[in-house]
């Protein structure tokens, strides 16, 4: 069975598009049985608005190198059409849902259905309770290597996440892969048999000889009141 999830971080102005903020990144990794496909989606957007401070320093993403990029609604259509109606897997997924649902309906089109979210973090505090659940400390756990995360960026921090998803969930179960890409003809039960060689080797002598035979005699004829004599007479 083929299954598809797509793994993906936004970056924004700020933290709710109740408060005006928007997107300005957004980055998607597509996963098949949850190993990495290749296939990505990464586009910059320009936010119509005034990079605050406090979000640049997280992203890094200023107004200037963001004047020339696309507005969400020239974008929107290839990101629907690469994220289809496979589940999608983000970390505080409620935040990144709560974003792309507002561009979403302010283009004009229906907001991602709830059901389809996979939150990372509410899977991390159910099998890490009392950790820290951030995705650097999730990396440092399962050995994921972050060495490349300066600043927070949308496709990079979907590539670390669909790592700690992998190790989140399980891990790769390596053996269904290859059962089921591993297609090689095998011989049937009759044919293999068919082809072994047997060879018929003359049974082994088992008799005692006659040499034995006398030292058991002598050995009996030393035992005093044996088991089988009374056993013999009581017969």
């Amino acid at each position: 069975m083929i299954m598809r999830e797509i793994v993906f971080d936004t970056e924004t102005t700020g933290l709710s598009p109740a408060d005006g903020h928007r997107l300005v990144e957004i980055g998607c990794i597509e996963m098949i049985n949850k190993v990495e496909t290749g296939h990505h989606f990464h586009r910059y957007i320009h936010p119509q608005r005034s990079m605050p401070s406090e979000a640049q320093a997280v992203h890094g993403l200023s107004e200037s190198f963001l004047s020339d990029k696309p507005l969400f609604p020239e974008i929107v259509a290839d990101l629907i059409e690469f994220v289809g109606d496979s589940p999608l897997i983000a970390h505080n997924a409620a935040f990144d849902f709560s974003f792309l649902n507002w561009e979403l309906q302010a283009c004009g089109f229906d907001p991602i259905c709830l059901s389809r979210m996979i939150d990372t973090l509410a899977i991390a505090r159910t099998r890490h309770p009392g950790a820290k659940h951030s995705l650097d400390a999730l990396c440092t756990r399962y050995g994921v290597d972050r060495s490349q995360r300066v600043k927070h960026g949308a496709l990079l921090d979907a590539q670390l996440l669909a790592q700690v998803y992998v190790e989140l969930t399980g891990g790769r179960q390596i053996g269904f892969s290859l059962a089921e890409t591993s297609r090689e003809p095998q011989p049937e039960f009759g044919s293999a048999m068919a082809a072994v060689q047997r060879r018929f080797r003359p049974a082994r002598p088992h008799a005692a000889s006659e040499a034995e035979l006398a030292r058991h005699t002598a050995f009996v004829s030393t035992l005093t009141d044996p088991l089988w004599s009374a056993l013999h007479h009581a017969a």
